[in-house]
């Protein structure tokens, strides 16, 4: 496991000299990377003056996205310093593929740092990352919610733990490899948040809780490059991450089996039940409802008939409920911990925005207004599948270059119950 490496005095202080007493380096393959390019991340970052006068925290993750990012920067004359946050650690898991914030990602981070020839430093916020992230996504889910741990992970630890040390080492901005835009809207000085030109790799959806605050001070310099476009460049700055897979798990959960760290973690968790009808009708058993989603079809161990899919989870009760598919159809979707970032407050009076309850579906058009402590979203046309836990986020647009309005968390019919540090308060999803 990487040592603790939070910053010390001494540290602090070698990084807060002025930049004309640091040594000058060469230049890493500046002349290998498109001008056009080194144009486009000079006017992401949109910081005044000589970039050699701007100091920039870049969050290295051990990918290709942030590797060249971090390369980028040092190409396009900034002061660079990559941070690499020690989440969670597998042992023998993590160097399999598709895996992330572990072992292997940290060495090649070290690596890709060394081969710029910019200080680097590991955060251990195993503690952390744990307490509000992981224990946060084990209690969604044995109260019947399907949540989005990378969601609370920006929000939590990334954007709010990992920004604070960026401010504390005087830099300019906290840059990371997203594939979003921000822009400055108007004479406010504010950023505004933007779904990036390669659609495919729109990672909106994930950031929508990031507050004003943060957005002003967050760079995404990959918001209008392709995925083959960075990789590209990562090949012409000769790092030994440009045909490293992308991740695609998350960091916690070896070989995408949530109910395996549930029960590691809960062993209470897997509470047996009876799979029933909308009528209340019993149609078999279950051995935990953690192992259900809204919208599951297979595996339901009922079969025979017309096909059933879960409508709903009580965990109360410990039963799920499944019916035709129909009855996941739902036009008024309720959302709490709202985020807005938009340009007018939400009110009583309905805005109409796009929106999106998934990450993998396209926003839909839909009317917005507040409700209560939260909002209320109707969708004319309907949504299937709406799970309690995922976040539901608001676009003025669709297709590339829209602004992100705003998003928060499809609510549950009833309080979430927060179990972290062994208090117990009400708090709607």
């Amino acid at each position: 496991m990487p040592e603790d490496c939070w910053f010390n005095s001494a540290q602090k202080a070698a990084f807060r000299r002025p930049l004309a007493e640091k040594s000058e380096k060469a230049h890493l393959g500046a002349m290998k990377v498109a001008p056009h390019i080194i144009d486009l991340v000079h006017d992401a970052m949109g910081l005044p003056g000589d970039p050699a006068s701007h100091r920039v925290v870049c969050a290295m993750s051990g990918g290709v996205d942030s590797s060249v990012v971090a390369g980028l920067l040092k190409v396009a004359g900034y002061d660079v310093v990559g941070i690499t946050l020690q989440l969670y650690d597998h042992g023998e898991a993590v160097r399999r593929k598709g895996a992330c914030c572990a072992g292997q990602d940290i060495h090649d981070a070290r690596r890709v740092a060394a081969a710029l020839d910019i200080p680097h430093y590991v955060l251990d916020f195993e503690s952390r990352f744990k307490e509000s992230v992981i224990d946060d996504f084990v209690d969604a889910y044995v109260q019947g919610a399907t949540p989005i741990p990378c969601v609370r992970c920006n929000q939590t630890v990334k954007f709010a733990d990992l920004l604070a040390h960026a401010h504390d080492l005087d830099s300019s901005a906290l840059v990371t490899g997203h594939y979003v835009e921000s822009r400055i809207l108007g004479e406010s000085g504010n950023r505004g948040l933007f779904t990036p030109a390669d659609m495919a790799r729109d990672q909106s959806y994930f950031l929508f809780a990031t507050t004003q605050e943060q957005l002003n001070f967050l760079r995404f310099p990959l918001g209008l490059l392709s995925k083959p476009e960075t990789r590209a460049v990562a090949e012409e700055l000769g790092l030994m991450v440009a045909s490293k897979p992308d991740s695609q798990d998350i960091c916690f959960v070896p070989e995408g089996n949530y109910a395996d760290v549930i029960l590691k973690i809960r062993p209470d968790a897997a509470k047996p039940g009876d799979i029933v009808d909308m009528d209340g009708n019993v149609l078999g058993q279950h051995n935990g409802i953690i192992h259900y989603t809204i919208g599951q079809r297979k595996g339901l161990g009922i079969g025979g008939g017309a096909p059933l899919y879960v409508v709903r989870l009580d965990a109360e009760k410990a039963q799920v409920i499944v019916g035709p598919r129909e009855a996941l159809k739902q036009t008024d979707i309720a959302v709490g911990d709202v985020n807005w970032l938009g340009a007018v407050p939400l009110s009583d009076e309905p805005q109409h925005v796009y929106a999106r309850i998934r990450s993998t579906r396209a926003p839909v058009p839909a009317l917005l207004r507040k409700d209560g402590a939260g909002a209320m979203l109707s969708i004319a046309e309907g949504e299937f599948g709406v799970s309690p836990g995922q976040a539901a986020v608001f676009y003025d647009g669709e297709g590339p270059g829209q602004r992100v309005l705003g998003g928060g968390f499809i609510a549950l019919s009833r309080p979430r119950v927060q179990f972290s540090r062994s208090q117990v308060s009400a708090i709607h999803a």
